[in-house]
């Protein structure tokens, strides 16, 4: 799947960049409309994801399965998509890779 391949290419490595959490929206033609990211995130990573989620979105609707919702679950990330009307809106939400300690 296309995600996959985002994530694990042979891409040269930007460094490390810190997983913010935040939204942006897409329009059809996958341009970015609004973003809740810092600035420090890279713009062309927020491009190829919602590249990557909107061809997710136009495959399914092509096999007449629409898709309304895309949730993908990291061990560091959980990105939720949502598709509006030809774009998309894509939550990022870091996640801790440790659990709370429960205390009674």
């Amino acid at each position: 799947m296309g995600f996959l391949n985002f994530f694990t290419s042979d891409r040269p490595s930007l460094g490390l960049v810190r997983l913010p959490p935040g939204s942006f929206t897409l329009d059809a033609r996958g341009e970015i409309i609004t973003s809740t990211l810092p600035q420090s995130f890279p713009k062309s990573w927020q491009r190829e994801i919602g590249r990557q989620v909107l061809a997710c979105f136009g495959r399914a609707k092509q096999a007449q399965m629409p898709l309304s919702e895309l949730i993908l679950h990291y061990a560091a990330l959980k990105l939720l998509a949502r598709e509006l009307r030809g774009g998309a809106i894509i939550f990022l939400m870091p996640q801790t890779l440790t659990q709370p300690v429960k205390r009674n």
